[in-house]
């Protein structure tokens, strides 16, 4: 093959290899990957900072 066909050629065959090398298969599991707000704490939970039970809001 002729230089000037071989380099496209090569090119072509370097960007497939690259490309192959990000698969990422699919999750299997239905759940999100980040959990935000899981339920726990927020307004009427046991915990109490330090700094807001001294200052008696707790």
């Amino acid at each position: 093959m002729p230089r000037r066909l071989l380099t496209p050629f090569l090119l072509v065959l370097a960007a497939m290899l690259v490309a192959g090398c990000s698969y990422q298969p699919a999750r299997i599991k239905s759940e999100p990957l980040v959990v935000i707000d899981d339920g726990r704490g927020g307004h009427g939970g046991s915990f109490c900072p330090p700094g807001q039970a001294k200052k008696g809001r707790c």
